[in-house]
This record gives C-alpha cells, sequence and structure tokens, in this order.
C-alpha cells in the first residue's frame, strides 16, 4: 500500500522516533530492537495525524520495510554486502587471511605499525565509502588481531577513514553529488571550485584524519570506552563480545587451510578493487562512444552519474569467480570446502543486512512521512530571516545543526540535499562571500553527525567488516568522534570570526587553532578518561 506524506510537518514529533531508536540502542545495547521501536514509534505518530485505520498498521509497517529495500541504491548495497561476504569467506577458509596476519606479523614488527597500515589503507581506498568500510576492515582484521587490537579500535579506523576521506577527495561519488547539489542553488558559480575552496574548512574530515594517525603511533592515547576495549584486547581477547556475533562452524581456525597464502586475500581483493573501480567508469558512461558534437565523459563525470553500491556488487562476483580459481586448481580447497563458504559467507552479513533494512525504515518514515526535513529546513529559514544570528556564527551554527539532522536520521548524503540549499539560498541574500564557507560546515557537520549514528549505513558498515558488535563500534567511537566534532565547532567560530581576511590567511589561522585544541584534547583527554565501563 502506499502512504501519502503529511500535508503539514508532524513538528517536534517527527524528531521522536530516531531520538528514541538512538537512546534505546545506547542504552540496552540492543540495536534491532531499538529500531523497531523507532519505526513503531514513527508510524503510530503518522497514523494519529493522517489518519492510518490501525486495521491497517501491519500492512503499512510491511510496505514500508519493503519500500526501503527496494529502493535501487538500498538494493544495490544489500547485493553488495550479500555477495562480500561469501569472499569473505572463502578467503578466510582458504587460509590467505591467516597467511595476510603472520605476514604482516612478521613484516610490521608492531601494534603502531599495524595501525598505521590500517589508516594508510583507509586513506588510500577512497572512492566509495561503502567499499572502504567492508573491504578494509576484512583486509586488516588478521592483523590487528595478531596485534592484540582492539576489533572497537579497527571499527573507528576504517570509520574514520570512510566518510571523512570522501568528502575531501574531489574525484569520489561524494564530491560529484556534493557538486551537482551546489550547481542546481548556485547558477553561474562552478560547483566543483566551490568544492575545492571548502576543502581546507572541512575541519571534521580533515581532524578526524588527524585524530586517527595520532592514535595509531600512540599506543596509549586511548580514553573512555575505547581504553577499556585496548585494554582487553592487550590482554588476549581483541574480539570480546563480537565473537558471539560472527562465529560460524565452517569458518572456525580448526577447518582454515594449512594450504593457503597470502595471494589467495592479495589476488581476490585487487581484482575487487580495480573490477570495482572500472565498473564505477562503466557504468558513468566513461567509455560511451560520444554522439556527433557531444564531447566524450569525463572521469569525475563518470563518477558523478554512476552507480557506486551496483559497480562494487558486480566486483564482489568477479572477486569470488577469480578466488574459485585461484584456490580449486591449487587444491587449496576442495569443492565442497570452497562452496560451504557461501550460506556461511550470507550468515556473517545477515545481522548487518537487517539493521541496514531497518534503519532505512526509520529513515524513511521520518523523511518521507513525517516530513523531518521539511520541519528542520522551516527552523532555519525562520532564524535566517528573522536576523537572530550574526554572520560570523552562521557557519559554526550549520554545523552543529548539520551534525544533529545527520544524527537523527543516519544520513550524511540526505542532511546535504536540506541544508546546501537552504544556506547557499541564505548566503547569496546576506553575503556570497560565505558560501564556500557554509558549504565546508555542513560537509563537515553532516559527516560528523553520520559517524556519530547508531542508524548510519557506514557505520553499520564499519562494523561488519571489523567483525565488531555494532553498538560496541557506536559507544567506543563516539567520545572520539564528539571530541573531533567538539573542536570543529570552535574553528568554525574562529573560521567565521576571520572571514573578512584573505581566504588563505583566514584558513591557515582556523586550521592552526583547531589542531592546537586537538593536540590538546588529546593529550589531556587519557588523563582524565583512562577508562569506561566495559
Amino acid at each position: 500500500m502506499e502512504l501519502s506524506p503529511l500535508v503539514e510537518n508532524a513538528g517536534l514529533w517527527t524528531i521522536l522516533p530516531p531520538l528514541l531508536a538512538i537512546v534505546l540502542a545506547l542504552l540496552t545495547k540492543e540495536v534491532v530492537f531499538s529500531l523497531f521501536l523507532g519505526i513503531l514509534a514513527g508510524l503510530g505518530i503518522y497514523a494519529v495525524q493522517a489518519p492510518l485505520p490501525i486495521q491497517q498498521f501491519p500492512v503499512a509497517l510491511v510496505s514500508l520495510v519493503r519500500g526501503s529495500i527496494g529502493d535501487g541504491e538500498h538494493l544495490s548495497v544489500l547485493v553488495f554486502a550479500f555477495f562480500m561476504g561469501p569472499l569473505i569467506a572463502v578467503m578466510t577458509r582458504a587460509g590467505g587471511a591467516q597467511a595476510f596476519g603472520k605476514w604482516a606479523v612478521k613484516n610490521l614488527k608492531s601494534a603502531a605499525g599495524a595501525q598505521v597500515a590500517t589508516v594508510v589503507f583507509g586513506l588510500l581506498f577512497f572512492v566509495d565509502d561503502y567499499f572502504n568500510c567492508l573491504t578494509i576492515g576484512n583486509v586488516m582484521r588478521p592483523v590487528t588481531d595478531k596485534f592484540r587490537i582492539s576489533r572497537e579500535k579497527l571499527a573507528y579506523f576504517v570509520d574514520a577513514t570512510a566518510a571523512p576521506i570522501c568528502v575531501i577527495a574531489p574525484i569520489t561519488t561524494w564530491a560529484a553529488y556534493i557538486v551537482s547539489i551546489y550547481a542546481d542553488n548556485v547558477p553561474g558559480v562552478p560547483g566543483m571550485t566551490a568544492f575545492l575552496r571548502a576543502i581546507p574548512f572541512n575541519l571534521y574530515s580533515i581532524l578526524s584524519v588527524v585524530m586517527v594517525l595520532w592514535l595509531a603511533l600512540r599506543r596509549g592515547g586511548d580514553y573512555g570506552p575505547m581504553a577499556a576495549a585496548e585494554a582487553r584486547a592487550r590482554a588476549g581477547d581483541p574480539v570480546g563480545a563480537a565473537a558471539s556475533d560472527t562465529h560460524d562452524e565452517a569458518l572456525d581456525p580448526a577447518v582454515v587451510s594449512n594450504r593457503g597464502s597470502v595471494i589467495d586475500l592479495v589476488v581476490p581483493v585487487v581484482v575487487l578493487v580495480v573490477s570495482g573501480i572500472a565498473l564505477m567508469l562503466y557504468l558513468g558512461g566513461y567509455w560511451s562512444v560520444p554522439a556527433e558534437g557531444e564531447k566524450p565523459v569525463t572521469v569525475f563525470a563518470a563518477i558523478g552519474d554512476t552507480q557506486a553500491a551496483l559497480a562494487f556488487a558486480t566486483a564482489c562476483l568477479i572477486g569470488l569467480a577469480v578466488a574459485f580459481v585461484l584456490t580449486i586448481p591449487r587444491r587449496v580447497l576442495s569443492y565442497r570446502e570452497f562452496f560451504e563458504c557461501i550460506p556461511a559467507g550470507i550468515r556473517m552479513m545477515v545481522s548487518a543486512l537487517i539493521i541496514l533494512a531497518l534503519a532505512w525504515t526509520l529513515s524513511a518514515i521520518c523523511n518521507s512521512l513525517l516530513g523531518i526535513d521539511d520541519f528542520i529546513s522551516d527552523a532555519v529559514k525562520r532564524g535566517a530571516d528573522a536576523g537572530v544570528l550574526p554572520l560570523s556564527m552562521l557557519p559554526a551554527a550549520l554545523f552543529l545543526l548539520a551534525s544533529v539532522i545527520a544524527f537523527s536520521t543516519g544520513t550524511s548524503w540526505g542532511t546535504f540535499g536540506i541544508l546546501i540549499p537552504i544556506a547557499v539560498a541564505v548566503c547569496n541574500k546576506v553575503d556570497p562571500s560565505l558560501n564556500a564557507l557554509v558549504l565546508s560546515s555542513i560537509l563537515s557537520g553532516s559527516v560528523m553527525g553520520d559517524h556519530c549514528s547508531p542508524i548510519s549505513d557506514t557505520t553499520i558498515l564499519s562494523s561488519t567488516g571489523s567483525q565488531c558488535r555494532h553498538i560496541d563500534h557506536v559507544r567506543t567511537q563516539l567520545p572520539y568522534a564528539l571530541t573531533v566534532g567538539a573542536v570543529s565547532a570552535v574553528g568554525y567560530v574562529v573560521a567565521g570570526l576571520t572571514r573578512t581576511m584573505a581566504y588563505g590567511v583566514s584558513a591557515a589561522v582556523t586550521l592552526a587553532v583547531s589542531a592546537a585544541l586537538l593536540v590538546a584534547a588529546l593529550l589531556v583527554l587519557p588523563r582524565i578518561m583512562p577508562s569506561g565501563a566495559k
């Protein structure tokens, strides 16, 4: 059945469903239960205000879940995870992951080296955040386990080098999307020019990279719940509560092949990366022959018009075929052992697929039915028209607002779509020179909120790729994300106050002050928050 949006948004009630889900998840540590209650609350609010007859409630609920899964991009993400699981299982069962872990222990020498390698891999795989989340965690997990680095720490490194890098790299699906929104709302101003000018002020993303490098190099620099997780890992248990979520008899260490080598991990991963990028370009029309009089499609245009999740889902299937050719003729795995990995890999992904489906359903209720985006955007317009904030405080205010929206909805892209058109319209009216700074504050705030949110798809996939219990990843990552977020908010105050200076001077002052504050925080916090509740 089709549900029509409310004629007017549900006001403050729109915030209740995501807030309920997030608070319950943090308190109960049961994500599926919390998301389901948030969905019921959202549908209940809609039923009262629409109104929706009580007898139609169950059908409406199932229709919403089906519609959320059936969305083109969402379905491609599910297929991507569906194929990625078996590929991971084959690489594990073939002994490739185990061999890579032994090689890394021999060559990396230390836990700091393993952590830096994880961060560097995350920085290099910047084309798409979903791909980063699932690939880096699975490649580096055997290494970090060997060096007694907690799964929570691995998940944080993966998450902090996914979206934060995608939003400052010009050749990504993210950049293409942002540029298209900006160009639609600021005629005559090249979107890529605005995006590039915003990069030095994209404080949350830049400072997140600084923080992960700092923590990777300083073994004793953790604080809060992450410090407790790291202490547990150093005592010999890097997995912790994740074990009950990820164990599968078909992937038990006792049945892992002893004939595997590093190539059983490296070759499928390289094929996955290369074919994924090639397919992104293909689906974006890069190799299509232009019609007479038309220009060839550029790399950036192709990435902007591609279907990233579909490309990497197909790449996973190609990687699985390569793994078959690699392992069967060499008798690393038998036919039976290879095909036992297929259902085992799918079972590995079931928890993530359920959480993703419920998170998307909750987002659909809040955005499409209750109008949370209209409610927040209307509030912003009223505040801007009333002149409540001085212009110097506008970047900091938009950063905080974007953080709240992305945290509540679990989507940074949705937050871009809500706030960028409003913000640039305000800037064009009062001070066009603020456009790049305001754009950067929205991008930073959206990524920060997405990074903190338990219902964010990248947060879910980061914990899945690292085989860390999802709520443990959220709980340990939250203090780190809030640290960078607080410093970024102060940085945007500095940027607003120095906006009348030359662009380069303002950027240098803002970055210097922000970096100094972050370093100070990272030196002090481990002393006052040495550990958290286990």
